[in-house]
């Protein structure tokens, strides 16, 4: 196996404390805290593990409330809300140092027939001869500050190819939207739980992004601060991460510091697998403030 996917399937190997408390190890990913996608993934596979097999999750909603230590392993405190007939609730904490860092609610389902319809996939190249992401951060890097240089070129689980390759470093406005391809590099032998919490790490990648692009903000300016503020998913059908899916991101909205961001996950065949939401800190200050 890969020796990031293999990292990144350690990191999702959560040790079991007690009945509802599970321990996850953190990671450094070039940002000065953990990378939010990863507490979110791992939230979702502790609630998983307290469920029923005969039931999957179908949503999610969670808050960020401190920065997480990327050097200390993260503790996820699961709240045992409801077992209905039909629904299952559970709300999970994320601790580090006594203080809660992430908050989440997840809610579960019995398989069951019914209507259904979806949006089609958009038409956009496929992820075949599209470029990778390593290729172009390759092209980049030496642009980049000194301190995010090694970085940014470290070996990643997950591949992106962009349908539409922009430059990320660039301050040019550019309309707000993404639709980029991306899977796990290597095969991934993992139950459908972890499928889908390993999809909720994989949703955070970019979508905050997206609510920048209008307004020729990145995150490698000094005076820009981003950070995400809520993360919401719901799961519509199977899939498998090591196989490829289409990432399509807009925003309608940017004010009052914030930008808001919607995403729908595509598998290649056009099924519609998962819907996202996002909100995130877009903070500018003056070039001359403490904070930038």
């Amino acid at each position: 196996m890969n020796a990031s996917v293999r990292e990144l399937m350690t990191l999702f190997d959560l040790e079991q404390l007690e009945n509802n408390l599970f321990r996850g190890q953190s990671q450094a990913n070039g940002q000065q805290s953990v990378f939010g996608g990863l507490v979110a993934g791992q939230a979702l596979l502790a609630a998983s593990k307290t469920v029923p097999t005969d039931r999957s999750v179908h949503s999610l909603h969670a808050y960020f409330l401190r920065a997480g230590d990327f050097t200390k392993p993260i503790v996820y405190d699961v709240d045992r809300i409801r077992d209905g007939r039909s629904f299952t609730t559970r709300r999970v904490n994320a601790i580090q140092h006594g203080r809660p860092i992430f908050s989440l609610a997840a809610s579960y389902q019995v398989e069951e027939e019914g209507v259904a319809h979806q949006v089609p996939m958009p038409e956009v190249a496929g992820p075949e001869g599209l470029e990778n992401d390593e290729a172009a951060r390759q092209k980049l890097v030496a642009r980049l500050p000194e301190q995010y240089r090694e970085a940014f070129l470290q070996d990643r689980p997950v591949e992106f190819r962009p349908v539409t390759p922009r430059d990320p470093i660039s301050s040019q406005p550019e309309p707000p939207l993404r639709e980029v391809w991306f899977k796990v590099v290597d095969s991934v032998d993992a139950d459908p739980m972890t499928q889908r919490a390993l999809l909720a790490y994989c949703s955070d990648f970019g979508l905050m992004g997206t609510a920048m692009l209008p307004h020729g903000m990145n995150f490698w300016q000094p005076h820009v601060q981003c950070a995400s503020i809520d993360h919401a998913m719901w799961f519509h059908g199977d899939f498998r991460i090591d196989e490829w899916l289409l990432y399509r991101s807009e925003s309608p909205f940017a004010g009052g510091s914030r930008g808001m961001n919607f995403g729908s996950i595509y598998r290649q065949d056009g099924t519609l697998v998962a819907s996202v939401a996002q909100e995130g800190l877009m903070r500018l200050h003056r070039s001359d403030s403490p904070a930038a």
